[in-house]
């Protein structure tokens, strides 16, 4: 979940630096990237409802 959270964080800071920075924007698409990786990330993670697997014994 902090990984999570964390990816987020990086991507707003690289989004609004390179949306306010006249020759960074391309810190602006670096940040969508991210953005849509992390958002892959957590449907992946998230799609199980946080269920763990049992091991059987």
């Amino acid at each position: 979940m902090s990984l999570f959270l964390l990816l987020i964080l990086i991507a707003l800071v690289l989004g609004i630096i390179g949306f306010a920075a006249h020759g960074l924007f391309y810190l602006l698409i670096i940040g969508v990237v991210v953005l849509l990786a992390d958002l892959a990330y957590g449907a992946v993670r998230f799609r199980n409802g946080g269920r763990r697997r049992r091991i059987a014994r």
